[in-house]
Parts: C-alpha cells; sequence; structure tokens
C-alpha cells in the first residue's frame, strides 16, 4: 500500500487482507473508492458490448461512455491513495504534543485542517461518482439489452460508494469547531446522499421496464 506501487496492482486477495486486519487503512473511505472503480467498470463494459451495425448510431456516444469510465477508475484509485493519506494526516495530528498552551493551540489547529481534508477526499468521491451515475443514466435505453443488468450493477456499486463515503464524511464533522464549515459540509452530503439514491432508483425501474 505504500511506495510508487500503484494501489490498484495488488491482488484482490492483499487489499482484502490489509483491509481485514487491524490497521487502520484501507478502512471505509478506500472501500468507497474501490466500489466507484468497479461501478465505473460495469459502466465501461456495458458500453463496450453496445457495439456493432446494431448500435452504430451510439458508436461515439459508447465511446465517450468508455473513456468517461476509464477516467473514473483511475480517478478512483486516486481518490483511495487520498483517503489513507488523509487518515494517516489526522493520525500525525492527533499525536502533536500539547503539553503547552501553544502546543495546544497549534494541534488544534492541525486537527481541524485534518479533519476537513479527510471529509474533502470522500465528498469530492460523491461528487465525481454522481456526476458518473448521471452519464449512465442518459444511456439507459441506448444500450445492449443483453447487458442491461450489468449497468444496474454499475449503478448499484456506485451507489454504494456515494453512501459509503458520505458516512465517511459523517464520521469527521463531529471533529469539525467550525460551524459554518461543518453545516456546508452536511448540507452537500445530504444533497448528494439523497440524489445519488433516487438516480439509482430511478434507473433501475427503467432496466426493470426494459427487462420486462
Amino acid at each position: 500500500m505504500s511506495g510508487e506501487n500503484q494501489v490498484f496492482d495488488q491482488t484482490v486477495r492483499q487489499f482484502l487482507q490489509a483491509a481485514a486486519s487491524s490497521a487502520p487503512t484501507p478502512g471505509g473511505g478506500s472501500v468507497a473508492a474501490l466500489a466507484a472503480a468497479l461501478g465505473a467498470s460495469m459502466g465501461s463494459m456495458v458500453a463496450n458490448i453496445t457495439s456493432g451495425p446494431k448500435f452504430e448510431s451510439v458508436r461515439e456516444k459508447m465511446a465517450d461512455i468508455v473513456k468517461l469510465m476509464e477516467a473514473a477508475m483511475a480517478e478512483a484509485e486516486l481518490f483511495l491513495k487520498k483517503d489513507m493519506e488523509s487518515f494517516n494526516g489526522y493520525m500525525a495530528a492527533l499525536a502533536l504534543p500539547k503539553g503547552t498552551d501553544g502546543e495546544k493551540r497549534h494541534r488544534s489547529v492541525a486537527l481541524q485542517q485534518a479533519a476537513v481534508q479527510a471529509a474533502s477526499v470522500p465528498l469530492h468521491l460523491m461528487k465525481r461518482c454522481l456526476e458518473i451515475m448521471s452519464a449512465l443514466a442518459g444511456v439507459t435505453v441506448q444500450v445492449n439489452k443483453n447487458v442491461i443488468s450489468d449497468l444496474g450493477i454499475a449503478l448499484l456499486m456506485l451507489d454504494a460508494a456515494v453512501q459509503s463515503a458520505w458516512m465517511t464524511v459523517e464520521i469527521n464533522l463531529g471533529s469539525m469547531k467550525d460551524e459554518g464549515v461543518r453545516t456546508s459540509f452536511q448540507e452537500t452530503g445530504t444533497e448528494l446522499s439523497a440524489r445519488s439514491a433516487e438516480l439509482k432508483e430511478q434507473v433501475l425501474q427503467q432496466i426493470r421496464e426494459r427487462l420486462a
């Protein structure tokens, strides 16, 4: 998980073992990022399979979807790394000395900055996932019906990423002393969570109508 190695270069088993261990990272935010990558991978597969003469009219649109999903998978890996880094930053701030008034003030400022960073990463992930979901929702009626269930799985995984990231944001809200900042995070996260859940249900309904 460290050094120059890419996080996604691990085997699935290695990641699961690391997540299951007593080590604090990878944790919930990292799992949320992985869920986002899995959702994007399904979105890409659906677009890639929507090909051939029958789908010539949407060929360029599917190519754009593939590019978007590939970029999303790369971004998810970056979010995963940033999530672990932000947690490590919070732990480093927590370990700062607090023997004098000056040290206490410095530690308090560092903790606030670390908490904001720890919430900012998953909040950004939420926003990005919703953008990806919206793009996939826009092609629900155009993709190959043979993989329409995989499109549904893409939306389910992306919404899982959003809701999981929201939990990661929420746990950091209690550490924010600035009420304005805390309220901003709360309102934005609540809205994104609700929009994601609603969009997921809308797309699943469209998928079931196509399957019927």
